[in-house]
């Protein structure tokens, strides 16, 4: 839509496309951490809704940039507050719903995301035909800020607290919700951090595992955020054209993903659902590299974007409520995120325009990585069957709704893993 020659001088490499991409993924990885601890310390709707005003207001800051520090420094802004928020909605949604309603949960509110991506498209389209003194693509961040900067305020009144201090619950309510964040394990004060299950977050090699997964998922997610209407383009389309048909696979991506989450719910299964997302997420890759038909490799976007999103909704779903306390949730979804959105570089730089329009490279790594989550998944899903089965051997069976001692986290014996 014009950034290119406006402020990257024509970008006649794409590299620069690519910094511009990767800022927001190094302000992620960088404040991740600090932004989801600290996050513990305050009223949940206010931490979460002045990180989304935040986020509104640098993306709308881009339409004021000219080169491409300034770019870069807006999109950096970005992702700090995006770090603020991800990452702690995760975290959010387990003081409300128990590890048989989480997944549904989650899994509607990370479609949003495909949502957007179709919606981002549509908006794309709509006003690539506007006719305005304004530079197009200045427009389109405007647009796409304001209406977060709204929100984000709205939500700070909006947004309920964590059960025990939120002003929308009455007394008997309170008590009933606090049970539920009980079951299968045990509540924390507000505004406390167990340091030492801080460390064991560190220590515990399931998130490094974790965070390898998301790495994989999120190099194919980054890709798809910066370069699909750029595929789509090379295979005859029009650059307007292209937005507009970015439309239906996120769409029936975020279809898919909701559908799963709450299969994977009904199941008490993770695992399972995550492998054969990523299978047929890597089928799509290969299609993309072996097909020159223009049918088949859009039909292949449409693989692509849902397994993406259904692997990373049944993530944020599966990886938080097997490491066993708050505080080494707070800990460990940053740690695996970061890992994570390392990731989300990758995926960034690997469809140089030199590449076009068959894009080996990209596509060959990202269904690489779409093979090895699928492995990854199935070999986890085994060993949390097997520490399941030991622990009720040694210590006997559990009820999963009654609450538990995690005082040592998932390692506690009355722990007992989502498979």
């Amino acid at each position: 839509m014009g950034l290119t020659q406006d402020n990257l001088g024509g970008d006649p490499t794409g590299q620069l496309y690519a910094w511009i991409n990767s800022a927001f993924y190094f302000a992620y990885i960088i404040f991740q951490y600090p932004g989801t601890i600290l996050g513990k310390y305050f009223p949940q709707n206010y931490w979460l809704g002045i990180a989304a005003t935040g986020w509104g207001v640098c993306c709308t800051l881009q339409a004021t940039s000219f080169n491409f520090a300034g770019l870069f420094v807006a999109r950096f802004g970005v992702g700090v507050f995006e770090s603020m928020f991800s990452p702690n909605m995760s975290l959010y949604f387990t003081f409300f719903y128990t590890r048989k309603e989480i997944g549904k949960r989650l899994g509607i509110w990370f479609a949003c995301a495909s949502i957007a991506g179709a919606f981002g498209g549509l908006i794309a389209f709509g006003v690539q035909h506007i006719v305005s003194s304004v530079q197009l693509w200045k427009l389109l961040f405007i647009i796409e800020g304001i209406p977060a900067i709204c929100f984000g305020i709205a939500s700070i009144w909006i947004l309920p607290d964590r059960p025990e201090t939120t002003k929308y619950l009455t007394e008997e309510e309170r008590v009933l919700a606090i049970t539920r964040m009980s079951r299968g394990g045990k509540k924390e004060e507000e505004g406390t951090l167990n340091k030492a299950h801080v460390k064991a977050a560190f220590k515990d090699w399931k998130i490094y595992v974790y965070g390898f997964v998301y790495f994989g998922v999120n190099t194919a997610a980054a890709a798809l955020g910066a370069f699909l209407p750029t595929v789509i383009a090379q295979l005859g389309f029009t650059a307007a054209q292209a937005q507009l048909l970015t439309v239906p696979p996120y769409a029936v991506g975020a279809v898919l993903l909701i559908i799963t989450n709450f299969v994977s719910d009904h199941y008490q299964s993770r695992g399972i659902p995550m492998v054969f997302a990523s299978l047929w997420g890597a089928i799509g890759y290969l299609l993309l590299i072996v097909s020159t038909s223009v049918g088949v490799r859009y039909f292949a976007t449409f693989l692509i974007t849902s397994s993406t999103y259904t692997v990373i909704g049944l993530a944020i779903a599966w990886f938080p409520y097997n490491m066993g306390s708050e505080s080494k949730r707070a800990a460990g979804i940053p740690i695996f995120q970061s890992i994570g959105q390392c990731g989300s570089i990758c995926g960034s730089n690997i469809f140089p325009t030199a590449d076009a329009p068959r894009y080996f490279k990209g596509f060959g790594l990202s269904c690489g990585f779409s093979f090895a989550t699928c492995l990854v998944a199935a070999g986890m899903t085994a060993y949390f069957r097997y520490e399941n089965a030991r622990r009720d051997r040694l210590h006997g069976e559990v009820d999963r709704n009654a609450p538990v001692d995690t005082s040592d986290a998932d390692l506690s014996p009355g722990f007992r893993y989502t498979v």
